[in-house]
């Protein structure tokens, strides 16, 4: 979580003795009582920050895993004045994302997220109820089925071909940045299904993005002490928030603005309506929707939004993930290499027919996940009404985390759990069949139940067709006679884990690049 940047000002702000004990009694008033209550064990915890410091110094998925090992895998902490439950063993996953999944289908709207998001929660923040049953319908149904991610193929290997031939022009000069190149490709591709068009300012876009998904919902300052009026003052993140949320908007509406009017030039000259994309079919819906829940035009601003971070963020991490993952491991993108040149012998390019027969790819791809899920503590939930929890009682209001990188890493599910082997879902009894699908809580990179993330489909569209893509076309070296082993794979906390460094590689033309 984001809270890195924020953390030095508390313990600044804290250690003013004036002020502590003021904030301890408002928080020990605000305190439940736990008189005939079972709570979740913790850690032993500080007044006014409760168990904040346990978390400094470490990204808070492995401060948490850690956690865990010592104190059991359902916890309760305190973040400031918020209760916190942290899930971290495939068991406690599956109870709040089954059992009481109903319980847990909300999410936590604090102050900060309040102000940015202004009453357009979207899909991914929207706190559970009929508004948001009606969205999350409209996103897997009309927006990101099989059928329309399906649709949306021809763009994905244009925009493909665009990755390969910057590739190849980059490896004239020396080692690609393959981060950027590949952060490129999925942005443009995701906003072209979007809305039709490249986008401009896309630079400047993914930028905001990334500076935004630092920023962990719930985890500011305001959020943490709720009660004191002086946090939103405090507080730089709120304003920051806002700023890059406007910048990003920005660009969606320009974006919507320039496809509206490519829309109306092809359709003048046609005399037809062109392919549909996702912007048109929310304007279409627009204008059906009731009167009860309208879909609004900051509803579609917010959903546009959360489809592109939901669909490929996390899309863009797993690709720089995989490729990290089987350059540090040679044998492993040997055979996943002789796999796909195999398989796509005879052929000038990859594209999304010939994905079909490429098992070991996507063993790959599912290893990716398991060792580095793109968000892993998930997306904060919210308790809704009192429930137990592997016999313990979860608080009513509680904000419940589920470690997934801790459960995808945990030694009593999975053998040699730290080492990179995709042969382990083919493997009776070391993972194999499960998947990611939500079905196996031993494995939840995208979550699961009602809050399961809605861009799965469309993000792995991009992730496979472009590993394949890669593999094919060139061959990978690591740069300067650098070793496997001296390869940094330090992650970089945020809403989402990315690579801290971007990815520097040789490459070596294999196979000609399509031309345009």
């Amino acid at each position: 979580m984001a809270m890195a940047a924020e953390l030095p000002s508390y313990l600044l702000l804290l250690a003013l003795l004036v002020m502590i004990p003021l904030l301890y009694l408002k928080v020990s008033r605000g305190r439940p009582c736990n008189s005939g209550r079972r709570l979740p064990p913790g850690p032993w915890a500080l007044p006014v920050i409760g168990h904040l410091h346990h978390l400094a110094g470490a990204l808070p998925h492995r401060a948490m895993r850690d956690l865990a090992r010592r104190h059991g895998p359902l916890m309760l902490l305190r973040f400031g004045e918020v209760p916190v439950a942290v899930a971290s063993s495939a068991d406690a996953a599956r109870e709040i994302m089954k059992t009481h999944d109903l319980a847990f289908a909300s999410r936590p709207i604090g102050p900060t997220l309040r102000r940015v998001l202004q009453g357009a929660e979207g899909v991914v923040f929207a706190p559970y109820g009929d508004a948001w049953r009606q969205l999350r319908k409209i996103c897997t149904v009309e927006l990101l089925s099989a059928r329309r991610v399906s649709s949306f193929r021809p763009v994905r290997e244009e925009e493909l071909g665009r990755l390969l031939r910057s590739v190849g022009s980059a490896a004239a000069t020396g080692p690609v940045n393959l981060s950027e190149l590949i952060a490129a490709f999925v942005a443009d591709s995701s906003v072209r299904a979007i809305s039709g068009c490249r986008g401009k300012n896309r630079d400047e876009f993914l930028r905001l993005l990334e500076e935004g998904l630092k920023v962990v919902p719930g985890m500011s300052l305001p959020d943490l002490f709720p009660s004191w009026p002086l946090a939103m003052r405090l507080s730089r993140v709120p304003g920051q928030t806002e700023e890059r949320r406007r910048g990003m908007l920005a660009f969606l509406d320009a974006t919507i603005q320039e496809r509206q009017e490519n829309r109306a030039a092809a359709a003048a000259a046609a005399g037809m309506d062109e392919h549909e994309d996702l912007l048109d079919v929310l304007l279409r819906l627009q204008k059906d929707m009731g009167s009860q829940y309208p879909l609004t035009t900051m509803n579609i601003r917010a959903v546009i939004l959360d489809m592109f971070v939901a669909g490929s963020e996390t899309s863009s991490t797993m690709l720089q993930w995989a490729m990290a993952k089987l350059m540090r491991n040679p044998k492993v993108m040997q055979r996943a290499q002789e796999e796909v040149r195999r398989e796509l012998a005879g052929h000038d390019k990859v594209t999304e027919d010939g994905l079909k027969n490429l098992h070991y790819l996507r063993l790959v791809i599912k290893e990716t996940l398991r060792l580095h899920p793109a968000a892993p503590l998930l997306l904060p939930r919210e308790c809704r009404s009192p429930c137990q929890v592997l016999g313990f009682d979860v608080p009513q209001g509680a904000m419940v985390l589920v470690n997934a990188w801790a459960i995808g890493r945990d030694p009593a599910q999975w053998d040699a759990p730290e080492e990179f082997v995709p042969e382990r879902f083919e493997e009776q009894g070391s993972g194999g069949g499960r998947d990611f699908k939500g079905t196996d809580f031993e494995f939840v990179p995208f979550g699961a139940g009602r809050r399961i993330c809605p861009g799965m489909t469309f993000g792995l569209a991009h992730v496979e067709l472009a590993l394949a893509a890669l593999l094919f076309h060139f061959d990978w070296k690591l740069p300067e006679a650098m070793v496997p082993e001296e390869m940094d794979m330090t992650e970089e906390g945020g809403l989402t884990t990315r690579r801290r460094s971007d990815l520097l590689l040789v490459a070596v033309p294999r196979a000609p690049v399509p031309i345009e």
